[in-house]
């Protein structure tokens, strides 16, 4: 365990069956966080819930994962569905017209930027997870219920992002895709062939970010699947070529504060080890006042 942190041997030692962690006996690591956070609701003038042996911290019988669960709305699927049959639209027509332009000599060049792409993924999906996780308030109008409301239920229930259907777990990641690949596109009408075949690793590199961007749920979806998953996507999770579970467990340790890059997780270890995360987060609290994970916390409280 030498070179571990304590975050990281704890999601190791989570039971491999129980992913919401609910017959995990209790650990001094876990009551010495309970106390911290008592401190910091008295101190925030909030009262916290009674703690009873049979309320659940986490899992689907939890109170505040099913209030969350409930704001889904009609509206929030109508423009999910949208996005998601938009977004494969789009990306069937890029990647026919790309396969049309590739030339064999342009292959490496097409390799290396389609690998910066996905880095440049990871690291997205690491901003907007730990954006969404620490700032902001369900309450918050438009963004609150829609797009903020996913992660505090993810905390309360993580696997409950296994029972939502394809168009749940993508439509909003699949939105993100919709203008970049709507631009690019565009590029391949208005430019020509001597200057697509110029710029083919950027195109490149905007494709296959674009593509891991939108598919950055589904990859969290498996990282969060126990049971039933295709033998590619746990090949591919072995390789670490996308998120692996094992990994993505250390996010799930109470309160959630590191390795938030959800597409491969190539970048958690290194943005962890120059406190990438926690600097901004000490500079935000410094000049706002904020608390990072306030509400996070609000909704861990919703016991009964």
């Amino acid at each position: 365990m030498a070179g571990k942190s304590d975050t990281e041997i704890l999601a190791n030692s989570m039971y491999e069956d129980d992913p919401n962690g609910n017959s995990a006996p209790a650990t001094t690591k876990d009551q010495e966080s309970d106390h911290r956070e008592e401190a910091a609701l008295k101190t925030n003038n909030v009262t916290a819930a009674p703690s009873s042996p049979a309320a659940p911290r986490w899992g689907p019988q939890n109170k505040g994962a099913q209030e969350l669960a409930s704001l889904y709305s009609p509206g929030k699927r109508a423009q999910e569905i949208i996005c998601v049959y938009t977004c494969i639209g789009l990306m069937i027509i890029n990647l026919i017209l790309i396969v049309r332009h590739l030339r064999l000599e342009r292959i490496s060049v097409a390799i290396v930027s389609a690998l910066c792409g996905i880095i440049t993924a990871d690291f997205a999906s690491g901003l907007v997870h730990w954006a969404a996780d620490t700032w902001g308030s369900v309450d918050l109008p438009l963004i609150g219920r829609n797009f903020l409301r996913p992660f505090r239920e993810h905390h309360l229930d993580p696997t409950s992002i296994t029972r939502h259907d394809f168009i749940e777990t993508n439509g909003d990641n699949f939105m993100v895709g919709i203008p970049i690949l709507g631009y690019l596109a565009h590029y391949f009408y208005i430019r020509s062939p001597s200057e697509i075949q110029a710029h083919f690793g950027w195109i490149a590199y905007v494709f296959l970010c674009s593509i891991f961007v939108a598919m950055t749920n589904q990859i969290h979806k498996w990282s969060h699947t126990y049971w039933g998953l295709p033998r590619w996507v746990l090949l591919l999770q072995s390789c670490h070529i996308i998120l692996p579970r094992k990994h993505h467990r250390i996010h799930h340790v109470a309160p959630h504060e590191t390795y938030f890059c959800i597409t491969t997780g190539w970048l958690n270890w290194p943005l962890e080890r120059i406190r990438f995360w926690s600097t901004f987060e000490l500079v935000i609290e410094h000049c706002t006042g904020l608390k990072p994970r306030d509400d996070d916390l609000k909704w861990a409280k919703k016991l009964t």
